[in-house]
Formats: C-alpha cells, structure tokens, sequence
C-alpha cells in the first residue's frame, strides 16, 4: 500500500498561487511507474478531477485547472506537485493525492485506491 502525505495548502486571496506537494512512501523506486493525480472534493460536492501525471511525464487536466494549473513530478523525491496559479474561491476545497490513477490511451479511468489524507485550499478576500 502506498503512503501519501500532501502538504502545502493554505489561505489566499484570489489571484494568489500556490504549490502543493505530495510525497509518497511504501514503494520505494516503483514510483516512477505510477500514475499519480490530483483531486480536489468542495463542500457538499463530489470528488473532483484536477489533474494527472503518468510515467514519463504526459499530463492531462480537468476542465477547471487547465490553463491556471500544473502538475509535475520528481521521480528521485516520490513526490508529486500541482502548480496553482489566479486562484478563485471556486478552487476553494479540500486537494488529496491519489495514486494508481487508471489512464488508457490518455482516457482516465478513474482513479487508484490509494489516496492521501487531504491539504485545504481556501481562497478568499
């Protein structure tokens, strides 16, 4: 089983960016193998999509980060980045790390079974 840690989260005002993390342990260098993804889960709402990243680097966003978000990965850190830039308050939401994402022919799936314990995000004036 993989272990996540996010971290990064936090209050900013709209416009504001902000980086998270997520580091991985319990798979030692299979990491680089792993489809890993950002979800993000607001109140009262469902789980929601942001981004993946698979082995080798292609990237693929939900509908609400593409243009203002990136994610990346550092293979030699077992750990996973979203780059969030003119944050709104509708990004405000709990982002968690899921890894094990399925990804076929760059169609995602749905997501792995392994997910971190969450990061807040709030953005607010």
């Amino acid at each position: 089983q993989v272990q996540l840690v996010e971290s990064g989260g936090g209050l900013v005002q709209p416009g504001e960016s902000l980086r998270l993390s997520c580091a991985a342990s319990g798979i030692g260098s299979m990491f680089s193998i792993y489809a890993m993804a950002w979800y993000r889960q607001a109140p009262g709402k469902q789980r929601e999509f942001v981004a993946y990243i698979i082995s080798g680097g292609h990237t693929n966003y939900g509908e609400s980060a593409k243009g203002r978000f990136t994610i990346s990965r550092d293979d030699a850190k077992n750990t996973v980045y979203l780059q969030m830039n003119n944050l709104q308050p509708d990004d405000t939401a709990v982002y968690y790390c899921n890894a094990g994402v399925s990804v076929v022919a760059g169609r995602l799936l749905g997501p792995g079974s392994d997910w971190g314990q969450g990061t807040q995000v709030t953005v607010s004036s």
